[in-house]
């Protein structure tokens, strides 16, 4: 019975899992920026909050 769903990358292993690693990566680097931006935000509006 034949695979279905995606083809597996057979001919370039290595530039592939390249590249699944760079886009990897790259999600990882921008949810952690996020979560600083977050945390500067939240550590922003504390202290307004306290005040008040």
């Amino acid at each position: 019975m034949a695979k279905k769903g995606k083809e597996k990358n057979t001919k370039n292993k290595a530039k592939h899992s390249r590249l699944v690693a760079q886009k990897k990566n790259k999600k990882k680097s921008e949810e952690s920026l996020r979560k600083e931006r977050l945390r500067a935000i939240v550590k922003g509006a504390k202290p307004k909050s306290d005040t008040d």
